[in-house]
């Protein structure tokens, strides 16, 4: 189903760009974090706040409505809430399947409800060990995620677990140790994503300095690495990328490059193809509403139901006036999602 209603362009521009179902929506459970890395300030929030099983009940009759297939449990760490899997529940009894993202270092821990909750872990893995626990200022943070990992697999070997590696200066060479640490830790696959250097998401109230770019983003030099890297990558993981262990195709591994050499204004910025303002919606823990990760709030669930918000003049105001290919924030978006019936996030 498109979630999109297209009609006439003399009817209203409420119903042109109303949406009649949303099938992704990414719920942040928790507001803190258990890790400490380099290129994300989510750690540096000093409150604690929870998404209450509570507030999901209040949503369900939206959930409903609007045909919600797939609901992504994100925050900071989604297993800091100690009612996760009470939020997990509630949504497998709708039949709503549920995707835990998670830095991993509390798999271990959890394993046993994990496997009873949720469908899928991505994990996130920033490089071999000693380059992992670098990015993630976490001692022994490697060590956790590989015995979580196992601990999952004892119970159900074949529970789907992948993982995500966010780009940047302290990794960009070790793409190829990236992927071998991922099979070596027996996971079903691994993406990757250029860091955001530019937006205000991610506990950011005011973007990054010149500064703070530099320290995470890369020089021209370690540019041209990156891109040598990426290509070693396409040719010595050609079965990888071709079976989807690698979910990047060659033309969106070196869209990452691309990333890094419009941040040195080499070349002009592009927006990725996305729908998600029309496919999905991120909800935070109080309640906050937005089109997508890095795009400003069009409403809250605090003072109306989902659906309302979703339909509602500030959303509908911003679908409508939305050009994505001039969009400031579109054209240096690092994590587009192009949704299509059947598949992934």
């Amino acid at each position: 189903m498109n979630s999109l209603v297209v009609i006439e362009k003399n009817e209203p521009t409420f119903s042109r760009h109303a949406v009649s179902s949303l099938p992704i929506l990414i719920l942040h459970a928790h507001t803190s974090c258990n890790c400490r890395c380099v290129m994300c300030d989510i750690w540096k929030n000093r409150e604690s706040r929870s998404f209450s099983p509570v507030d999901l009940e209040r949503m369900l009759p939206a959930i409903r409505r609007l045909h919600v297939k797939w609901i992504v449990l994100s925050g900071g760490e989604p297993l800091l809430n100690p009612e996760w899997p009470v939020l997990c529940r509630i949504l497998k009894k709708e039949g709503i399947r549920v995707t835990l993202l998670t830095s991993g270092l509390l798999l271990e821990k959890c394993a046993s409800r994990i496997v009873d909750a949720v469908d899928e872990v991505i994990v996130s893995l920033d490089g071999p060990a000693r380059i992992h626990d670098l990015i993630r200022q976490i001692h022994s943070g490697f060590a956790l995620i590989e015995r979580g990992i196992a601990a999952i697999r004892r119970l159900t070997p074949k529970f789907r677990i992948t993982a995500r590696s966010t780009v940047q200066k302290l990794n960009y060479l070790h793409l190829r140790e990236t992927v071998k640490t991922a099979k070596n830790l027996n996971l079903n696959g691994i993406s990757f994503l250029a860091a955001d250097l530019t937006s205000q998401a991610f506990n950011r109230p005011v973007p990054w300095t010149e500064g703070r770019q530099q320290d995470i983003g890369l020089t021209q030099r370690e540019l041209f690495g990156l891109e040598e890297e990426i290509e070693l990558l396409i040719r010595e993981h050609t079965e990888e990328i071709a079976c989807g262990f690698v979910a990047e195709s060659p033309e969106k591994l070196r869209r990452i490059a691309s990333r890094f050499r419009e941040s040195l204004a080499l070349a002009r910025p592009e927006s990725p193809v996305c729908n998600a303002p029309w496919t999905s919606a991120v909800i935070e823990t109080d309640g906050t509403v937005r089109p997508c990760f890095f795009h400003q709030p069009v409403g809250t669930i605090r003072n109306g139901d989902l659906e309302k918000v979703v339909n509602g003049r500030a959303a509908i105001s911003f679908r409508s006036s939305l050009d994505l290919a001039s969009n400031p924030i579109c054209n240096r978006c690092v994590c587009s999602l192009n949704y299509r019936e059947g598949n992934p996030p």
